[in-house]
């Protein structure tokens, strides 16, 4: 969108398919496997034999209704079954099974943070409908036809054009990720293609007192944030660059228009005209019924719902004192906030216990390619290695060191630290003798600290590391620092004097 100008509004409206986390189909007990051999999980019903009878999975319907509590939506009373009409080989049937008119939920809105700013986009429905096959076109002269995910349930949900950049858009992808992975109703893996992205993007252009506005343009299955952000920003600039050749276009008479994204070439390219809902031919599903939310009904889908991840982010932020970035690593998987939440309430510092949970932590499970929640370290030894480095019985490295041994040994930190001498030292009588042996065997940092104003810092830096490295780790840095400094001053006072 470089060189928009400022009286150009960027309009975005998002499309989401989201694949629902269940064990087999939307309306037939195939099971749902990434890995299966091709057309193997396929049966009568999602193959679209004469005479099958679909049967809905009761699973993906709690899932998909939790997910619109959870997007503040009216969950409608009763819902029924459409058959949406259209002819392409990876949908055998040739209709989808989807929800037309009255969608399991609708109204609603989700909040969301852009640079430190809220910001609400209205939830147009979300409901259910069955995913399609993959057509395959890396083979020469055809294309093959992959029918295992026929049938997958998906969740659509459907924004009103609320969103005004590329960038929250991007947002607005990435944190409603992080929600239906929290409430458990998707994994959500877009390298997978268990969530997908349809931007329809446009732009408003004021001009002479009324206000232009382009063609819509959906840009079809994006699988990645990052494509969301460039396919807004590149189709902004390329709706913008059509009305600067041709300013007296009609747009308004203009047809909306499907698009497909290059990645490699980061354009988007023309596929057909967007159709409208009368190309379709939607009519009731005659060989469903109805589905009515009871009170039942609504309750147990209600005991599914979690404190959201946007809650959960500024609270962290704003009664612990924790940096963005930090808070979005700790919100990012649900049983790790859950376990960073059991932490704090049992008054571990907070800013301690951040640093710890992202520095220390988290590296040692990505390391081993899991989640802080299956490092098997429970919140009580946790918080008392995050409560140990606060009051400077050991200190940062030494807890790193710590925290990689309780992955194996069930000791208490505290008795660990005594065992493998790391408890710091914070006798000032033992920590000036480390320091004068640092400034005896180091008499050119020493001289840089009091005389060259460009190394003075490092120099400083260079011997507290030294002092750590004598003490084999036990002094208290906070001690070793003042020392220091007391002892700078004297030997500067010593040599002006």
């Amino acid at each position: 969108m470089t060189g928009i100008h400022e009286k150009v509004r960027v309009i975005v409206g998002l499309e989401i398919h989201v694949q629902l986390r269940t064990q087999t189909k939307l309306f037939c007990g195939c099971p749902i496997r990434q890995d299966a051999a091709p057309n193997s999980c396929v049966c009568p019903v999602c193959l679209g034999h004469p005479g099958s009878l679909p049967v809905m999975n009761q699973q993906a319907f709690h899932l998909a209704a939790r997910t619109g509590l959870a997007l503040n939506c009216s969950i409608t009373g009763r819902t029924r079954w459409d058959r949406k009409s259209y002819y392409y080989p990876d949908m055998p049937k040739n209709y989808q099974i989807s929800q037309y008119d009255r969608p399991l939920a609708s109204n609603g809105w989700f909040e969301f943070d852009v640079a430190g700013a809220a910001r609400r986009v209205r939830i147009r429905r979300a409901h259910l409908e069955e995913d399609a096959g993959k057509n395959i076109h890396d083979r020469p002269g055809g294309t093959l036809v992959d029918l295992n995910r026929a049938g997958t349930p998906l969740l659509e949900i459907v924004t009103e054009p609320d969103i005004s950049s590329a960038e929250e858009a991007y947002v607005f992808c990435t944190e409603l990720q992080r929600l239906v992975v929290h409430l458990g109703a998707s994994e959500a893996n877009m390298q997978k293609g268990q969530m997908r992205f349809e931007p329809n993007i446009n732009i408003a252009i004021a001009q002479e007192g009324h206000e232009i506005r382009t063609p819509i343009a959906e840009v079809k299955n994006l699988n990645s944030f990052r494509s969301v952000r460039q396919a807004v920003e590149h189709e902004a600039g390329r709706q913008f660059d059509e009305w600067r050749r041709n300013p007296d276009y009609q747009f308004g008479r203009a047809p909306n228009e499907n698009r497909g994204w290059d990645a490699e070439r980061e354009v988007s390219e023309f596929q057909r005209g967007k159709e409208a809902a009368h190309d379709y031919r939607y009519f009731p599903e005659p060989d469903l019924l109805p589905v009515d939310v009871t009170d039942e009904l609504a309750a147990t889908i209600r005991e599914g719902l979690v404190e959201l991840p946007v809650k959960r982010r500024r609270q962290l932020m704003t009664q612990h004192g924790l940096s963005p970035k930090d808070a979005d690593t700790i919100v990012d998987h649900h049983p790790t906030a859950d376990l960073f939440d059991g932490i704090l309430s049992l008054e571990a510092p907070p800013e301690i216990a951040g640093k710890q949970f992202v520095n220390v932590w988290l590296k040692l499970a990505n390391d081993r390619g899991m989640y802080i929640a299956d490092l098997g370290v429970d919140k009580a030894r946790m918080a008392e290695l995050a409560s140990l480095t606060k009051v400077g019985t050991v200190s940062a490295s030494a807890a790193s060191q710590i925290a990689e041994i309780m992955l194996t040994r069930s000791d208490p930190p505290a008795a660990l630290a005594k065992e493998l001498g790391l408890v710091q030292i914070q006798d000032e009588s033992a920590t000036a003798e480390w320091v004068s042996k640092a400034f005896s065997a180091n008499e050119q940092a020493v001289r840089d600290a009091l005389e060259n104003p460009k190394k003075m810092q490092a120099a400083a830096g260079f011997l507290r590391g030294q002092v750590m490295k004598i003490s084999g780790g036990k002094a208290d840095p906070k001690i070793v620092g003042t020392i220091i400094e007391r002892e700078l001053e004297r030997l500067k006072i010593q040599k002006t004097g």
